[in-house]
């Protein structure tokens, strides 16, 4: 585990690991932070080797950027439970097998993305279009399906100016914490599907080897 935020220093290698995870910030992609840099040529090392990368939101974003796409401002921000839409015309793979065709996901972003050269639609929300897309063993979420209560909690506290934005995207923090136990369960029933088909790709590469 790499933790950017405490100065931990970005891997050099691609050969040592079997796949990537690049998780959410507090802050934007175009940002002019020294790291980020450093982020988008692991990415971009990462695909010109053919490591599997996963990219949950910011991530998402990295990988957009890495691959040619561009990072903008949404119309306000997207927070709270909302729900994802599948575009199964475009899962030939079955990445989404078993998903339902709408389900509910955690949000708390800003920014955007635009969808890269040869890269796949999968996903999208009726606020920001960009919501999901892969291109080979590589998977990328705007939306979070790591969520725990302590995280959605903290993240309330800690960002909840975001909330007195007006956005007809973002929900109240009593709404957020309403029946908050069931959408976390019912959040990692479709965690336990996208993750465990991306993790079934790169150990299914482990068997090859």
């Amino acid at each position: 585990m790499v933790c950017i935020d405490e100065e931990h220093p970005i891997p050099l290698r691609t050969d040592d690991v079997s796949a990537f995870v690049f998780m959410g910030a507090g802050v934007s992609v175009n940002d002019r932070l020294p790291w980020i840099d450093g982020e988008l040529q692991l990415i971009r090392k990462a695909f010109d080797r053919d490591v599997p990368v996963m990219g949950v939101c910011f991530g998402a974003q990295l990988m957009s950027k890495a691959l040619g796409g561009e990072i903008n401002r949404g119309e306000g921000m997207e927070i709270g439970w909302r729900p994802i839409h599948r575009l199964a015309e475009n899962d030939g793979e079955g990445w989404l097998d078993g998903v339902p065709e709408r389900f509910t996901a955690f949000h708390w972003h800003a920014d955007t993305y635009t969808l890269p050269q040869q890269c796949r639609h999968l996903l999208r929300s009726d606020c920001f279009t960009q919501q999901g897309f892969v291109i080979g063993d590589h998977f990328a979420m705007q939306f979070h399906l790591e969520m725990t209560r302590e995280m959605v909690e903290n993240w309330i506290e800690r960002y909840g100016s975001d909330l007195l934005l007006d956005s007809a995207c973002s929900q109240s923090a009593q709404m957020i914490l309403q029946d908050l136990d069931q959408q976390i369960e019912q959040l990692h029933k479709i965690s336990d599907l996208i993750y465990g088909r991306w993790l079934q790709r790169v150990l299914a590469r482990q068997d090859t080897t």
